[in-house]
C-alpha cells in the first residue's frame, strides 16, 4: 500500500469541520461528504429544500473530483444522508440521477439521520477510482 495522500483544496468549499477533501490511497479516491454550503461563500444561507440542496452538494462534490483531476465517471460508490429522509428522497433520487448516465449509476446507500452540520438537510459522500 502506498502512503495515503490527504487533498485540501482552494476551490472546494471552506470545511465546516476538521477534515481533507479527499483522500488517496492506491489508486482509490475517499471524498469527506458535502453539505450545500456555498463554495464561494460558507456564510451564505444554505439553500432551500431537498432539491437545491442536493444540486448543490453534487456540485460540490464536482469541484473536489475535479480538484484531484477525477469526474462524476470515476465515482463508484456513494452515501447519501437525509434529515427529512420521507419528504426528500424521492427529489433527492431525481436531483442525483440527473448527473449520472442510467446505464453507469454507481453503488448507492441512502440513509435517514437525525441531524446534520448546519441544519442541512442532504449530505452525500463518494469513493471514486483513479483509471
Amino acid at each position: 500500500m502506498t502512503a495515503p495522500v490527504f487533498h485540501m483544496l482552494a476551490s472546494a468549499p471552506t470545511p465546516v469541520a476538521p477534515f481533507s477533501h479527499a483522500v488517496e490511497v492506491d489508486g482509490w479516491v475517499f471524498l469527506t461528504g458535502q453539505i450545500p454550503t456555498d463554495p464561494n461563500d460558507d456564510n451564505r444561507p444554505l439553500p432551500e429544500g431537498g432539491e437545491a440542496q442536493t444540486r448543490r452538494v453534487m456540485d460540490n462534490l464536482i469541484l473536489v473530483l475535479q480538484g484531484v483531476g477525477l469526474g462524476l465517471e470515476h465515482v463508484v460508490a456513494v452515501r447519501a444522508f437525509l434529515t427529512h429522509f420521507q419528504a426528500d428522497y424521492e427529489t433527492m433520487n431525481a436531483t442525483y440521477a440527473s448527473y449520472f448516465p442510467a446505464d453507469r449509476r454507481p453503488a448507492r446507500t441512502c440513509i435517514g439521520v437525525t441531524g446534520l452540520a448546519r441544519d442541512a438537510r442532504v449530505e452525500i459522500d463518494m469513493i471514486a477510482r483513479r483509471p
